[in-house]
């Protein structure tokens, strides 16, 4: 089995971030063959979608599909923006995809405004990866003196522009809508929806708005083919993921490998369960993504369709590992805490409802617990529940209605008798 086929296919190389490297894979090649020939736009999109490249962002959306909702022949400005705004909790991908290979990022940014007829892009990057940013910039430099970046580019009659926006660390932006207002020069809060950005997006003209791993899988797409892609993970699942493995493991890091991996080969590759300890429960998308039994994570594939079928979802593949030491209560504290500081106050659901479950959970943590509190936890949660202008009351939901459901009697021990069911209450997971 080969892993980093994509995102990751310079790591081999002594500076896997620069022009040369980069070239060396066969960087650009697509994007000078694409404006050398012309290439419909239709066609590129079909590829595509015929690669069952899904979203890398947590939703899972088909690529192909989104980019075909671009109104491309509508005149006016349009724009292709990156979502590098990496904040959730477990997820550490993005950044290194940036550090390592940011001008694989910037050639499918330059393909896919090319495929979508916009002539500008904005890369969002979360304002705390200094290291990443700098990297990028420079590659703008190097793409923009190779002549790939600015006007006529190559001679094609194809002028396209793209910038480095660095953001202010607010989790809410990493919501598209909310990005999109950041970009603006607003206070980061989501939009309602409809319209959607396709059609009403950064300064109200049509947008598409893509995760970093999404657009740095296009040019190797393009360049091996979409039956290639679609091989390298299952049906639907097309392509090689990275999964960011972090908490209770040997070699906490990212890992690309196929899609539809069995969890326990990648829980191997990461060294497997730190101290020999055993394996209680994983968090197999990212905080705001169900959490799920050892027993049912051991028999799960990592594909969206496979770990659908466990309860939870792939979300951007961040997966926390906790071992039989984990406090239950302590970490679903700590997860409702970080939702409770995120939200932008806009939907009184979420305002309200995640300050409830954050101090609830701390009152039962604290040896204060009540014997109503775990139904008033679930209620409160459903409450929140599709009652949002964006997906963060959803996320602060989703963790407490699963830790709940698996670990109920670990809530019930701390409410009856006032202390933690495990011998190491204290223990903090390590998010990566």
């Amino acid at each position: 089995m080969q892993l980093d086929q994509v995102c990751f296919r310079t790591m081999h190389l002594d500076q896997p971030w620069s022009m040369e490297s980069y070239r060396s894979v066969g960087g650009y090649q697509m994007l000078e063959k694409i404006l050398r020939e012309k290439t419909r736009q239709e066609t590129i999109i079909e590829i595509i979608k015929n690669s069952a490249l899904r979203g890398r962002g947590g939703a899972g959306f088909p690529t192909g599909l989104k980019w075909s909702f671009m109104p491309r022949r509508m005149p006016g400005d349009k724009y292709i923006v990156c979502n590098s705004d990496e904040g959730e909790p477990g997820t550490c991908k993005d950044r290194d995809i940036i550090r390592f290979n940011p001008h694989q990022v910037i050639e499918g940014m330059i393909i896919a405004g090319y495929t979508i007829g916009a002539q500008r892009g904005y890369n969002y990057i979360r304002g705390e990866f200094f290291e990443p940013i700098e990297r990028f910039e420079q590659a703008l430099i190097e793409a923009r003196e190779a002549g790939y970046l600015g006007k006529n580019i190559l001679n094609s009659g194809f002028n396209f522009e793209l910038f480095c926006h660095p953001g202010a660390g607010a989790y809410i932006c990493g919501e598209e809508t909310a990005l999109l207002e950041s970009l603006e020069g607003k206070k980061g809060q989501p939009r309602y929806k409809p319209p959607f950005p396709a059609g009403y997006g950064l300064y109200g003209r049509p947008t598409t708005v893509n995760n970093t791993e999404t657009l740095a899988s296009v040019p190797v797409i393009l360049q091996h083919g979409a039956d290639w892609f679609h091989e390298l993970g299952t049906p639907n699942n097309g392509g090689q993921k990275i999964f960011c493995m972090s908490g209770h493991v040997n070699k906490p890091g990212n890992y690309e490998v196929p899609l539809g991996m069995p969890f326990a080969e990648l829980l191997e590759l990461a060294g497997g369960v730190r101290n020999g300890n055993k394996l209680k429960a994983v968090i197999p998308g990212g905080s705001s993504t169900p959490v799920v039994p050892a027993d049912v994570m051991m028999q799960t594939a990592m594909s969206y369709d496979g770990i659908g079928k466990a309860g939870s979802m792939l979300g951007a593949g961040s997966v926390i590992v906790m071992d039989e030491t984990t406090c239950m209560v302590k970490a679903l504290e700590r997860i409702a805490y970080f939702y409770y500081e995120e939200s932008c106050g806009q939907c009184t659901p979420c305002r309200e409802g995640t300050g409830w479950l954050y101090r609830v959970i701390k009152r039962i943590e604290d040896g204060q617990g009540r014997q109503e509190d775990l139904d008033r936890l679930i209620d409160v949660a459903n409450n929140i529940n599709g009652n949002t202008i964006c997906a963060l009351g959803d996320a602060a939901a989703a963790p407490v209605i699963s830790f709940i459901k698996h670990f109920r009697d670990e809530f019930q021990y701390h409410i009856d008798h006032k202390c933690c069911l495990v011998s190491e209450p204290e223990l903090k997971l390590n998010y990566g």
